[in-house]
């Protein structure tokens, strides 16, 4: 990849930033596709998240994706929000649109649009029971995007019921679907019911990935799609249990992928080379195959 004075910017800024898997995997896609772009990580504390929209404006950079701990923060700094977005609450994408009057940054969530391809791909999600476990902020945009996918039920379980009733509130007030709520002490009983299980919550990430899982094995049957936005390790203690039944399995692996895509295809209009990004993002986990996922 060769940089000269016509190579434009896209970036990731975060705190921390530096075991971020988003430069190889853009940086791979940017060169399949011989595009004169160059793809960094950039560490921004949060005290200086109010200088970055004009920071970047100057520097002529096109869009940034946007991490911990930054996501809600930033957007009061933007010029537009997307309406999806603006439900969520949460920005990780950023387009500059350079006019010759005005520059607009423009912010997108693209982990809903990620989280909704990787589960679509292995299964119809539409008259779905869904439940899904935490009350965080990957739990609110997974929750709005399960509602424009028509869905049957939500049922979101946290282990602190007021956020659980905060979120489902929110989104009961905001959309057309009345969200369910309950802690796990219940998870038996929606388990009954449940066609696809969700896990936004932490557990079993890297580096705890010997935490009990949330679900077992023989708490779940065949039929159901398992699906945990966790992608270090590849394979969770939850999606293991999900083997040991026979369930189809979702690897948050998949998520991060797309919702890259989704930010390439924003800030380029063109279609990302998802191979190369995947071949990337397994090269730098040391997976041979995502076939199983």
């Amino acid at each position: 990849m060769a940089i000269d004075g016509n190579t434009k910017i896209f970036g990731v800024i975060g705190n921390p930033i530096e075991h971020s898997l988003s430069p190889n995997m853009h940086n791979a896609n940017l060169e399949s596709l011989d595009l004169n772009y160059v793809y960094l990580p950039f560490h921004v504390y949060e005290d200086n998240i109010e200088y970055l929209i004009d920071g970047a404006k100057a520097l002529n950079i096109q869009g940034l994706n946007v991490t911990i701990p930054h996501k809600i923060n930033v957007i009061k700094y933007l010029d537009e929000i997307d309406p999806l977005a603006e439900k969520i609450g949460a920005v990780n994408t950023i387009n500059f649109e350079y006019k010759s009057d005005k520059t607009i940054a423009k912010g997108y969530n693209t982990d809903v649009l990620g989280a909704m391809r990787a589960l679509k791909e292995k299964t119809d999600i539409e008259d779905k029971d869904v439940l899904v476990l935490g009350a965080g902020g990957a739990s609110r945009a997974i929750c709005y995007g399960l509602t424009e996918e028509n869905v049957n039920s939500i049922t979101i379980l946290n282990r602190n019921l007021e956020r659980a009733l905060d979120l489902a509130g929110d989104i009961t007030s905001s959309t057309e679907y009345t969200v369910n709520f309950d802690d796990f002490e219940n998870i038996d009983t929606h388990l009954r019911d449940t066609d696809i299980i969700i896990n936004t919550t932490p557990v079993g990430m890297y580096p705890n990935i010997y935490d009990k899982p949330l679900i077992y094995a023989q708490q779940m049957n065949p039929n159901m799609v398992v699906f945990d936005i966790v992608y270090t390790p590849l394979e969770t203690g939850l999606l293991k249990e999900a083997k040991k039944i026979g369930a189809t399995r979702v690897s948050g692996l998949k998520m991060f992928v797309y919702q890259g895509a989704e930010s390439f295809k924003i800030w380029t209009g063109k279609d990302a080379d998802i191979k190369a990004m995947e071949k990337s993002v397994m090269k730098e986990s040391g997976i041979h195959s995502l076939k199983d996922f």
